[in-house]
């Protein structure tokens, strides 16, 4: 059966914090890639948990892919905004 790739990621939103290191740290421990994605302010709340996951929990997990681009998204009100976007891909660390 093959996986969907959404699988192992991880939406940052306005949660707390810990709740996206913990489900980050889920994914890392079955020893499987884990993709965190932020949109517009979320974004630095997405750095934060990959440093937290990093420098805390799981000391050698490293970068494997930093993806950045812009969304362009419709407001309520019919206008077109630009929203800047970032995936950030974290490899488990190695035995």
């Amino acid at each position: 059966m093959p996986r969907n790739k959404d699988d192992n990621s991880v939406y940052i939103g306005r949660k707390p914090t810990m709740n996206y290191v913990m489900a980050a740290m889920m994914i890392l421990n079955k020893d499987e890639d884990a993709t965190l994605k932020a949109r517009g302010r979320a974004i630095s709340h997405a750095v934060d948990v990959c440093e937290i996951l990093k420098n805390r929990f799981l000391k050698g997990t490293e970068y494997k892919d930093i993806r950045i681009s812009t969304e362009k998204l419709e407001s309520d009100d019919g206008t077109m905004n630009n929203v800047s976007s970032i995936e950030i891909v974290l490899t488990p660390p190695k035995d």
